[in-house]
Parts: structure tokens; C-alpha cells; sequence
């Protein structure tokens, strides 16, 4: 199809990257990040009804003018053509406007054109981690944990469905009242989801988790405040020694950065396999295979679930499996890999505590359409999670590690835990969640595994005195 045809349908042009982050903002209390090219408080004024009149008229000239045999994939081609054609128009409507209005209005159309419209900006700040579009008129972002409302606006339903149509055609997906609900990817991975109505009452919505091109690392993390230097080593060791970890979390909590984070510590020499619904992991080894979902298509066949892929992964001879998110039935087929020799395994799953955690994974593994007993569920999950990692999002918008547990065995038909790390807040003070993660004086009846590792941790570690061990 030609760019012109393209533009017309408003679906088909090719999408401007995204410009990375340098840092994941969305998972930690960091300082804040350089002056972005873009501010969204405010984003962009609203245009007055001349500014929309005048766009509009120099937008449909444009379009009409434009050449159809320009390379559509050519996003530099397409910017050259309409900078020439916008500077035409702009002298043929004999317009005076300044040099700094002539730009942010042909900026503005290019967005329009062949980007993400009003929430170009805001994709392009490095220190936004999500944007929300709830219907035309309301827009939100998120900025180190916090919630803002910004003051950039669609024209109407219709022009947040041309944007939803760019994001979605050239992933070959579709969205209309048949299916008005699609999760999908951008090139640079960040991830979006779109509910259009009749299921979404404000109007056509999008939401878009950015991803940051960046590699966090355990002393990042420690910068954060998420975790300390004592619980880094105590993760680095629980990795190495091959115990099988559960991050649990609700969403935004950071479940994500600290699954990447604890990944890199897996050793060189091994053989990984990762599942996930939308490819985030960011991992910095050699053998590693990325193994993506794929939903059904338009005719509703050709789906390709998570528990299909964790089926081939077993197949594959991995040292280690990391499912990105267990959310159904997967989470047997994840427990069976844990419980036949693919220790070390990793995966995140929603919950708020680490025993909400535990109802959970019953909850998933009665999803697989097993018809399985609530012991033999419970006795699998005992014998197969070791460490259960609580990853919150404080109330300050900070993200922490809240809890270690551990997974100790069964007592009748009750799965057993015992907290070895807590956090402890000690005040609110100035809008910061001011506490510190402790340990709680227990040494973990898996520590055998840890030292046959070859890995010696202080008692200190765990608030004991140095002759405990």
C-alpha cells in the first residue's frame, strides 16, 4: 500500500522510535533524570480553535499533496518530503508565523503523520515510564511512581483511533468492535494495551509501559534504594546455589526490573530459555533463547500459549527457565519444569504477600484444567519453590523489596513459610516511605544448598552472631 493510501486510513505509517531511557525510572526512586527535550507540565498548550483550524487545513493539504511513491519505511525520506511540502503550503497560504511556531506546528503534524500524534512528546521524555490516553481529552503519565495528569489532548475519538491503527497494523494486528482488545509491542518493546469501545466506556484508550533500552544492574537497584548490598548478596547467592525464586508483586511494583536484575546473575556456562507475553528480559549472556506468546489471529487460530512454549521449552536442554510472568495454566507446567531437574528457575507472578502468593499458584494450576487435589497442588508447590521475593510499590511511588521468604516444606496440608528478610517503615515523612529491610534472625533451612555451592554468607547477614554456624 502507498504512503499516501496509508496516511489516508491513518493506519499504516510507519512508526517514529521511541527515544530510550537512560534509567528505569518506573521502578525506582532516582534522582530526577537530565532536563528532557519535552516537558509535560505543561506537555503541550492546548491549541486554540485557530491553532486546530490552521493545523488541520495545512494537514489535509499535505496529505493530498504528498507523493504516493515515497518509501513509506524510509521515516528520514518521509520527514525530508514533508518539511519540503509544509514549507510550500505554508508560503502558498501566505502565513506569518514565527520561526519557533513554524516548528512546533510542522513537529506537531509530523507526529500527526507518521508518529504517535499529542503523546509524541511524551513517549520522547525519558523521565515518563508510562503513558495513559483515557479517551480524547484526558491523558495521564507517570513519572518516578507518581500519577500526573498532562495537558496534552486528542481532537476526538477518531484521532486516537488513528494513532491505535499505526501502532497496531504493522504488527499485522487489527482492532475494531469484534476485537476491541489487543495487547501489542512497539519496536523499540515497549509494551501496549488498547480497549476501544463498546468495552471502553470513555472512549478509545491506550496504555503504554516504555521500556528502557538500558541494562539495570544490582548496584543500580541498591542506588534506588530497592534493595540493600546484604539482600544483594543474599539474591546473588540464592541464584548461584540454583534455588528455584517466585518474585511476587502487584502491578508497576517492579517485579520486571528485579526478574532481569536476578537473570544476570546466572552463570555464564548455562543454557537459558525464557518465556514471555511480551519480550522484555534484558539479559546479558551468550546462551541465551528468547521465546515470545503469539495470540490467536483475526479468524481466532494460531495462538501460541505460554504452556505451549514452557512444553517445548523442556524439549530444548535448558539449565534454567524463566517464565517473564506466570498468569494461568502455565504455572503448572512451570512447577513440573521446577520439580524434574530445571532448578534455578525464575518467574513473577501478581500478588501482595508472599502467602497471597502461595493461593495464587493453586489458583493457576487449577487453570490448566487439571483436576488435581488441593494437597498434591500444595505438596507440588512446596517441593518445587524454594525463595519467594515480595517486590511493593511504596506509597511514596518508590519501589522496594519487602519481603524474602521462605518456602519451608508442608505441616499437615498447609505450606509453610518463614520470613529470613522484612521491611520495616519507620516513618512517612515529607511525602518519603522512610524504613529499611531487616533480617528477621532465621537462618534458612536451605543455606546446605547455598554453601555445597561453594558460597559462604556471614551470619551477620541474618542477624546472627558471628559462632551461630
Amino acid at each position: 500500500m502507498s504512503l499516501l493510501k496509508r496516511l489516508e486510513h491513518g493506519g499504516a505509517a510507519p512508526i517514529a522510535p521511541v527515544a530510550p531511557q537512560p534509567s528505569d525510572a518506573s521502578h525506582s526512586t532516582a534522582p530526577a533524570a537530565p532536563e528532557p527535550m519535552f516537558r509535560p507540565n505543561p506537555i503541550q498548550s492546548q491549541a486554540t480553535e485557530a491553532q486546530r483550524s490552521l493545523k488541520d487545513r495545512v494537514k489535509r493539504k499535505l496529505i493530498s499533496e504528498l507523493d504516493p511513491s515515497v518509501d513509506s519505511n524510509d521515516i528520514a525520506e518521509v520527514r525530508h518530503r514533508l518539511k519540503s511540502l509544509f514549507d510550500q503550503i505554508i508560503e502558498a497560504e501566505n502565513l506569518v508565523l514565527t520561526r519557533a511556531e513554524k516548528e512546533r506546528l510542522f513537529e506537531e503534524l509530523a507526529a500527526d503523520v507518521i508518529g504517535f500524534g499529542p503523546i509524541e512528546p511524551l513517549l520522547n521524555d525519558t523521565s515518563v515510564s508510562e503513558v495513559m490516553v483515557n479517551g480524547p481529552k484526558k491523558v495521564y503519565f507517570e513519572r518516578k511512581g507518581r500519577l500526573m495528569l498532562s495537558d496534552v489532548q486528542f481532537d476526538d475519538d477518531e484521532h486516537v483511533r488513528r494513532v491505535i491503527d499505526r501502532i497496531v497494523s504493522p504488527l499485522g494486528r487489527h482492532v475494531d468492535e469484534a476485537s476491541p482488545i489487543v495487547d501489542a509491542r512497539l519496536p523499540d518493546g515497549s509494551r501496549v494495551n488498547v480497549v476501544i469501545p463498546p468495552i471502553s466506556l470513555v472512549g478509545p484508550t491506550i496504555t503504554i509501559r516504555k521500556f528502557t533500552k538500558e541494562k539495570l544492574k544490582v548496584d543500580d537497584l541498591i542506588r534506588f534504594g530497592s534493595v540493600t548490598p546484604e539482600i544483594a548478596d543474599f539474591l546473588r547467592a540464592c541464584v548461584h546455589a540454583r534455588l528455584n525464586v517466585v518474585i511476587s508483586g502487584g502491578t508497576g511494583s517492579g517485579k520486571t526490573t528485579l526478574l532481569n536484575v536476578l537473570s544476570n546473575f546466572i552463570q555464564d556456562d548455562e543454557r537459558i530459555v525464557s518465556i514471555e507475553d511480551s519480550a522484555e528480559l534484558q539479559l546479558a549472556k551468550e546462551h541465551w533463547i528468547r521465546m515470545e506468546t503469539r495470540p490467536a489471529n483475526i479468524e481466532g487460530t494460531g495462538a501460541i500459549t505460554a504452556r505451549d512454549c514452557i512444553k517445548a521449552t523442556l524439549r530444548m536442554r535448558p539449565d534454567r527457565v524463566i517464565v517473564g510472568e506466570c498468569r494461568g495454566g502455565e504455572a503448572l507446567d512451570m512447577l513440573q519444569a521446577m520439580n524434574t531437574g530445571h532448578d534455578g528457575s525464575l518467574t513473577t507472578a501478581h500478588a501482595n504477600t508472599p502467602r497471597d502468593m502461595l493461593s495464587r499458584l493453586e489458583t493457576m494450576v487449577l487453570m490448566a484444567g487439571m483436576d488435581l487435589p488441593v494437597r498434591a497442588i500444595r505438596e507440588q508447590i512446596s517441593a518445587a519453590v524454594d525463595v519467594i521475593v515480595q517486590q511493593s510499590r511504596m506509597r511514596d511511588g518508590s519501589r522496594k523489596v519487602t519481603h524474602i521468604t521462605e518456602v519451608q516444606g508442608m505441616e499437615g496440608d498447609k505450606v509453610t513459610l518463614q520470613d529470613v528478610f522484612l521491611f520495616e517503615q519507620e516513618a512517612y515523612e515529607n511525602g518519603k516511605v522512610i524504613g529499611a529491610i531487616k533480617p528477621t534472625g532465621v537462618r534458612p533451612k536451605f543455606m546446605p544448598k547455598i554453601e555445597e555451592a561453594g558460597i559462604a554468607l556471614p551470619p551477620s547477614i541474618f542477624g546472627l552472631s558471628q559462632g551461630y554456624f
